[in-house]
């Protein structure tokens, strides 16, 4: 790796993976009637939820933008995207502080009186977008790129640099994971969530990560983008309500759930893509101590014939065992709800409660 990027050969790669999703999907990066969108993720070795960056969206600009509107017949979700892509942008590549870009989004919900992020109009979006310009002009001291390739570049090695943050050094020391591994990082083309009333996206465990159980679990948002889900901007519902609001998604979600579970034992996100639905990406689930205990051994991965009795005792971390020392509320006690809803649940949404910013 030469100094301030990656090699020359990392490049030539890169653009030869591109144009060949780019002939795949029949698109060109940001360009033309059908512009490519791609997503620039990070992907190490080991799962670290949360802690390195992510930039959605890229490779729309002034133009591309209007070519998604016309093809998608939907310019809310056109202008929608774009400024979730400047403000991301903006944040993770130019350092911009979020609270530049939330202070406008804030008082342009408070101009048009309204209350929800999607209460927002196309027309509305469209001032939002050239507010964020603004904002990016004032902060960088540059213009918000239009080349997309130069946002790839751009996103890619910002994405690199994020291995470093204090979140993920912090997380690693944590959970011992070495320094000197590093992350690859992951363009995907874009799946989305907010074409409307009937898109979504969401988080799916193929068990019960506070209790262990065997079940489907998780929670959605119709109409957004991940990051809206593990951001606290908007607040999830369960994912047994998608069954009420789109049965015909509900169900084979669920099933190809199960039979993942069976395979991999993993959890994954998803993103509905009306009229069907895609995996985004999948990752070990963070378990609570008596998640841990009952997949490894009651109703679990050991009973099936999954894993070893060894395999199984070294999945419960060390760390885990205080949780079984020290006195508990009973869960099932909680009047009205379920073990779900119980001290982990509560828990999980005060601290979400925490990270909302609007």
């Amino acid at each position: 790796m030469r100094s301030g990027g990656v090699s020359k050969e990392v490049d030539r790669q890169m653009e030869e993976a591109l144009a060949q999703a780019g002939g795949t999907a029949g698109a060109k990066l940001g360009t033309g009637e059908n512009p490519l969108l791609v997503s620039v993720r990070s992907g190490a070795k080991f799962s670290m939820p949360g802690m390195m960056d992510t930039i959605l969206n890229l490779g729309l600009n002034d133009k591309s933008v209007e070519s998604l509107a016309k093809r998608s017949n939907n310019p809310r979700f056109a202008a929608d995207s774009y400024r979730r892509l400047i403000q991301m942008f903006g944040n993770v590549v130019l350092e911009i502080p979020k609270h530049a870009f939330d202070e406008v989004f804030d008082a342009k919900k408070k101009q048009k009186k309204t209350q929800l992020d999607t209460d927002l109009d196309a027309e509305a979006l469209k001032e939002v977008i050239e507010d964020y310009k603004k904002v990016v002009k004032k902060h960088a001291k540059r213009d918000f790129p239009q080349d997309p390739h130069e946002q790839l570049v751009m996103a890619r090695d910002a994405v690199f640099r994020s291995w470093q943050n204090d979140r993920a050094k912090h997380y690693r020391r944590i959970n011992n994971i070495d320094d000197m591994l590093g992350t690859a990082v992951n363009v995907q083309a874009m799946v989305y969530g907010n074409l409307g009333e009937t898109s979504g996206t969401g988080v799916g465990f193929t068990r019960n990560p506070a209790t262990g159980a065997k079940e489907f679990y998780g929670e959605f948002l119709m109409n957004a983008q991940g990051e809206d889900v593990v951001s606290g901007v908007r607040t999830p519902v369960p994912i047994l309500e998608l069954q009420k609001i789109m049965p015909h998604v509900y169900k084979p979600v669920a099933r190809d759930y199960n039979a993942a579970g069976e395979a991999l034992q993993r959890h994954a996100g998803f993103r509905v893509h009306h009229p069907g639905w895609q995996t985004l990406h999948a990752a070990n689930a963070q378990r609570q101590a008596n998640g841990a205990r009952r997949c490894a051994r009651g109703d679990s991965d050991w009973d099936e014939g999954l894993i070893s009795k060894e395999e199984a005792i070294f999945r419960v971390e060390p760390n885990q065992l205080y949780d079984f020392l020290v006195p508990r509320l009973d869960e099932k006690s909680h009047e009205g709800g379920s073990a779900c809803d119980g001290i982990a649940g509560l828990s999980r949404r005060r601290g979400r409660a925490n990270r909302f910013h609007r």
